[in-house]
């Protein structure tokens, strides 16, 4: 094996960036071998009432997981510098697939959101894509600005930044997936933020926002109120809107310290809505108790610490800023969804990196990975 130096330079005898990132490999196989796990408890009861056999969920993820695996491995192999001159390409290639999936002869519409492509074989979701292709610009526009020295001028270091995110945010919205616009906008700031953006620029459009956040929040569409309600006073109405909720709060006070053991959860049973994605952190705490969910927490701590490293190590800024991004962008998705689950954030649909079932984000999510070892790699040349 050889390993990716510098952006690229492979030197004899050192390992490759795919195994050198320890922190980083140990952590995600071994979340994807618990997702495994728990993808069949948690979806057996809905893959046999669906499909007529416990296996079909299952075997989906195990072929996720498996590409997805090949293509960690191949982000981790070509040199992170590339994507510095690939970031308009990616970046017009999300635009021009959040457009697609808006096409009533191309995307697939489902609970009242046009979110999927059918590509036959398989669905993709764009605007998984979309969230890495706004780190890779986001990461290469601020290091351009900062060779040039303008990161503190609103109309250079702010203001282009706002008008791409905005143009993704109106598309998405269009699915619509509010919270995937949420999510890509916290990404934003905070990469513009660790930069060296002013704060005073940062917060200026912050009435904006909230104006923004709060109109299509209560007054946009009635089911986001209820969601909003329902997180408030869960226990009021537990067969309305405090129902998901209050069926993810039983599934963690049922499984206690040590859980109900493996494929004894009660709460996957038609209980507790997408239990094999939104929910599965539910399950897990039912099904593992509170040693199993703590030991979860630990291996993500683990990643976003290594990336928080690779961050402050790598000797380039677009490095830092790709790194910065991605590691914003697991914590993020971790963040949401135990919150949802634990009633601490409102209810959104958002999958558990590594964990949850579904095909689009564990590639994106493993591609990210492989970027951060490739990133890695190159910072860390001076160990071993």
């Amino acid at each position: 094996m050889t390993d990716t130096l510098r952006g690229g330079e492979y030197i004899p005898g050192r390992l490759h960036p795919f195994f050198r990132e320890k922190t980083i490999l140990f952590p995600v196989l071994i979340l994807s071998g618990i997702g495994l796990v728990m993808v069949y408890s948690a979806s057996c009861s809905i893959s046999m009432d669906e499909h007529n056999t416990l296996f079909y969920y299952l075997k989906r993820q195990s072929i996720f997981l498996f590409v997805s695996l090949g293509i960690m491995y191949a982000t981790a192999s070509l040199p992170y510098k590339l994507y510095k001159n690939m970031a308009y390409i990616i970046l017009f290639a999300a635009i021009g697939l959040l457009v697609a999936v808006l096409s009533p002869a191309l995307g697939i519409k489902a609970n009242n959101a046009r979110r999927w492509l059918d590509f036959g074989l398989f669905v993709f979701q764009p605007a998984e894509f979309a969230k890495i292709a706004m780190i890779l610009f986001m990461a290469y526009s601020l290091s351009k600005k900062q060779e040039i020295g303008k990161l503190q001028e609103f109309f250079i270091g702010v203001f282009p930044h706002a008008m791409v995110f905005g143009l993704m945010a109106a598309l998405i919205l269009c699915q619509p997936d509010f919270g995937t616009i949420v999510v890509m906008g916290m990404i934003c700031w905070g990469m513009m933020f660790t930069a060296g953006v002013p704060l005073l620029y940062l917060l200026s459009p912050l009435p904006l926002i909230v104006s923004g956040v709060a109109y299509f929040l209560v007054f946009k569409v009635d089911y986001r109120l209820e969601r909003i309600i329902g997180f408030l006073h869960p226990w009021d109405d537990p067969l309305g809107n405090g129902w998901q909720l209050t069926n993810s709060l039983k599934a963690f006070g049922s499984g206690g310290l040590f859980g109900k053991g493996i494929g004894l959860s009660m709460q996957k049973m038609h209980f507790l809505p997408e239990p094999h994605t939104d929910f599965i952190f539910s399950i897990i705490g039912e099904e593992l108790g509170l040693i199993g969910v703590t030991a979860i927490l630990v291996l993500y701590g683990l990643i976003l610490h290594t990336g928080t490293r690779i961050a402050r190590q790598t000797d380039t800024f677009f490095g830092a800023m790709t790194a910065t991004g991605i590691t914003l962008y697991l914590g993020l998705q971790v963040i949401i969804n135990t919150g949802v689950t634990l009633g601490l954030l409102p209810t959104k649909g958002l999958t558990l990196p590594f964990i949850s079932y579904g095909g689009t984000s564990l590639i994106i999510n493993m591609a990210a990975m492989g970027i951060l070892m490739n990133i890695g790699a190159s910072a860390n040349h001076g160990s071993k």
